[in-house]
């Protein structure tokens, strides 16, 4: 027996990602440091350029961000790839010369979680694309909080691994956007963007309470 506008194809594509928000609801939901819970500043340099890497790989906020690029339908890569990664290293640098004062970090994480219910608005024509340069420049900044006081060389490898990771991945999103919008129809489409937003408001939720 299929609902209306609900097919199996559908079915199918709701099911992951409510693993994923139930699998990571059940652990904390934001520890995802590549060696430990922990901030990165004491690490080396190759140990600082695998954190950079697994950062946005590890964090279920960060990698839904990601993966929902590819539902909003980018049609012109080089136009947001670039700019995209230059407002998340922005982000990522204006931290280390204002650091996030402590009383604010489970408020910024959750509103880096909540960006992916802004992403749902976007992909439903709610919002302009354009939520996703400051929604970028967010992550980025959270991003680079955990690398505050670092050594050069430290610092320096950090930024090279989330530039490895987050370029990989926004090359791989807005490549795929079309064909994963075809693939899946309007639909499907606007059933990811119901369920980016349930994720992006239940990681906030986890975020604020203790």
């Amino acid at each position: 027996m299929t609902f209306p506008y609900f097919g199996r194809k559908q079915f199918l594509a709701a099911f992951l990602p409510l693993l994923f928000l139930l699998t990571f609801l059940v652990a904390p939901v934001f520890a995802h440091h590549p060696f430990g819970m922990g901030d990165s500043a004491g690490l080396s340099a190759w140990q600082a350029l695998l954190s950079g890497v697994g950062h946005p790989l590890l964090g279920p906020d960060h990698l839904l961000f990601m993966l929902g690029i590819a539902l909003i339908g980018i049609k012109k890569t080089k136009q947001w790839v670039f700019p995209l990664l230059a407002v998340g290293l922005a982000g990522s640098a204006l931290v280390q010369l204002q650091p996030l004062p402590d009383v604010l970090a489970s408020w910024a994480e959750a509103l880096v979680s909540l960006s992916l219910a802004i992403e749902g608005l976007i992909v439903l024509n709610l919002l302009s694309s354009k939520w996703l340069l400051p929604m970028f420049a967010l992550h980025g900044y959270l991003l680079g909080s955990t690398i505050v006081g670092a050594e050069p060389t430290s610092l320096i490898g950090y930024f090279v691994g989330l530039l490895l990771a987050q370029g990989s991945l926004l090359l791989l999103v807005t490549a795929t956007s079309q064909k994963v919008i075809n693939k899946f129809g309007i639909n499907s489409r606007n059933l990811w963007a119901g369920i980016w937003i349930g994720i992006g408001l239940a990681f906030s939720w986890v975020a604020l309470v203790p």
